[in-house]
């Protein structure tokens, strides 16, 4: 496991209530977390180079929510605000995904798109998830997934009892 400094760790925790979150761990860019209050668990990472002009920070992430019979899956807050009625797609080597988005958030659309995205991560080394941002400009976030396999095993492994 490599270390990675605290900023990155503050980066990658999404910004929301102040209840108490477990480190379950930091696998090169990505990291893993358990939020025992609601339970939910997931792996998170910032993209490779976030712009530090957004109105808030970007992330991709993974996740776990036991009691809502949720497991694996993703999530990205895009860096920027996307045009209405415009295509969001996540490339992972060479599958493209069409992904389902509002205006700074996209998911895929179903469990089995869910279970593609998660089976591509783990073979590839990067991810990108590209839109066209409100003033009609196209945008991409690039992510390294070198460490999500792991992360994404940790957060499943730290809610797998519920």
């Amino acid at each position: 496991m490599k270390a990675v400094p605290l900023f990155l760790i503050v980066l990658l925790v999404p910004v929301g209530s102040a209840s108490a979150r477990d480190s379950l761990g930091v696998f090169d860019r990505w990291a893993a977390f358990r939020d025992a209050s609601v339970p939910r668990c997931y792996a998170i990472a910032a993209p490779a180079q976030a712009s530090t002009s957004a109105a808030w920070r970007p992330f991709a992430s993974v996740g776990t929510w036991p009691r809502k019979g949720v497991r694996g899956q993703i999530h990205i807050r895009l860096s920027r605000q996307r045009a209405p009625n415009t295509q969001t797609t996540l490339s992972i080597g060479d599958r493209r995904f069409a992904l389902v988005a509002g205006n700074a958030d996209a998911w895929a659309p179903d469990k089995r798109a869910d279970a593609a995205i998660l089976a591509a991560m783990r073979s590839a080394k990067s991810m990108s998830v590209a839109a066209t941002g409100r003033d009609g400009r196209g945008f991409a976030d690039t992510y390294t997934l070198r460490g999500a396999a792991t992360a994404m095993d940790a957060a499943a492994i730290g809610c797998a009892g519920g």
